[in-house]
């Protein structure tokens, strides 16, 4: 018998790095809610009292941008001037430029359709860089994905709306959250360590005294998070789980007074948890043209639905792009000695019944008009707690129905 661990980690949406992500996401939201044709590279940098806001930026549309800022700052909850950062009181400075045309000139017949693209005009919109994506889906959670990253992803949202619900009032908005998996022959079958790191008050209560503080602390967020996470987990902790709670004593000081934050240095929480490979690129402050990003979703969509069809137990999906071509340079399709039917049979369903050249992914899953139909916020509410795996949402990328149909065509192909 095989027996391992596999160990993921989560954030908060008050980390540093999370909330640049929410930052560039928002904005985001913003452009293509008014100009689906926006272009935009947005990148954010946080710092104690400091808000950068840099990138490159083409649109139609005029952003208040130091007024999104604050907003989406006191959103994910730092409005206190005492934590160091605060909406109301940080510096929010803006350096941005308009994309380059050198880059810009392969996609930029795109930007200009409104009506759906033929086939033939898929051919003719290239990619907007060379690059390499995955995507990924197993069957140990409801949600397909790995179970380590859906139960830390679990664990911070738990974190998140325990404090904002003013059930834990002294939590402030800096958390981490990190799951260890016990596997047995490849099958997760228990929980090693939980590990929770959480910015909280001075004090707390009428307590001052930091061990009284920690042990307050873990005892409430075994009750008010541990437990509600794990209610209708089949695999759930038990008396050898370790749970850890602030293991350097205390996190008073956290966020950007703690960190500088930036966006895109979280790409493995936003994916997999490790447990899949990444083609390197982030996410937020792209806008759909960049295949880094819809590449990535359309990928996780073909690996869902072949697991859904149950054709696989885990598979991985890779493409890869030239700059100004359309068509993918290669497709892999991997399940790692799971798959139930050949992976050459997998890899010809996927050409047949996935459009993965980038106009087409953006066509199919409406990735320009997403913020116009949802209020103006779409990219914002991924940019934390994981771009994959999200039941709360209603992502394009994550429906299971082409899941009958390769049922269907790979049943056929292998009794013909």
């Amino acid at each position: 018998m095989s027996r391992y661990l596999f160990t993921s980690e989560s954030v908060t949406e008050g980390h540093p790095d999370k909330v640049c992500d929410q930052l560039s996401d928002t904005i985001i939201d913003a452009l293509l809610a008014e100009d689906p044709g926006s272009r935009v590279a947005a990148e954010v940098v946080v710092n104690t009292g400091l808000v950068l806001i840099t990138g490159e930026i083409t649109s139609k549309t005029n952003v208040n941008y130091v007024k999104l800022a604050r907003n989406k700052i006191a959103e994910i909850g730092y409005t206190d001037a005492d934590n160091g950062f605060s909406a109301d009181s940080c510096a929010v400075l803006v350096a941005l430029d308009e994309q380059s045309p050198d880059i810009s000139q392969g996609v930029t017949a795109a930007q200009e359709q409104r009506e759906a693209l033929s086939s033939d005009q898929l051919d003719e919109i290239g990619a907007g860089d060379q690059g390499l994506m995955f995507g990924f889906a197993c069957n140990e959670t409801p949600e397909l994905m790995p179970m380590p990253i859906s139960l830390a992803h679990r664990v911070t949202r738990y974190l998140a709306n325990v404090r904002k619900s003013g059930q834990l009032p002294y939590l402030r908005p800096d958390g981490k959250s990190q799951v260890s998996v016990v596997y047995e022959d490849g099958k997760p079958v228990g929980i090693d360590t939980i590990l929770i790191s959480t910015q909280h008050d001075p004090t707390v209560g009428d307590l001052s005294e930091n061990s009284a503080i920690q042990a307050k602390i873990k005892e409430d967020l075994m009750e008010a998070v541990v437990k509600p996470v794990f209610a209708d987990i089949a695999v759930k902790p038990d008396d050898n789980t370790r749970f850890l709670v602030n293991p350097t004593g205390k996190f008073v000081v956290g966020g950007p007074q703690g960190d500088a934050g930036l966006t895109g240095r979280k790409i493995i929480v936003d994916t997999y948890g490790g447990y899949s490979r990444h083609g390197g690129g982030a996410f937020s402050g792209k806008d759909p043209t960049k295949v880094d990003r819809s590449a990535a979703y359309a990928c996780r969509y073909v690996a869902k639905n072949i697991v859904a069809a149950g054709l696989a137990e885990k598979c991985e999906v890779q493409v890869s792009y030239a700059i100004g071509v359309a068509r993918p340079v290669s497709i892999l399709v991997e399940t790692f000695g799971t798959g139930k039917v050949s992976e050459e049979l997998l890899l010809e369903l996927t050409r047949k019944h996935f459009e993965l050249r980038p106009a087409g992914i953006i066509q199919d899953f409406h990735l320009r008009t997403l913020p116009s139909q949802r209020n103006g916020r779409f990219y914002q509410d991924v940019a934390a707690y994981g771009h994959m795996g999200r039941p709360d949402l209603d992502l394009p990328w994550e429906r299971t129905d082409k899941a009958e149909i390769l049922k269907q065509e790979a049943m056929s192909a292998t009794t013909a």
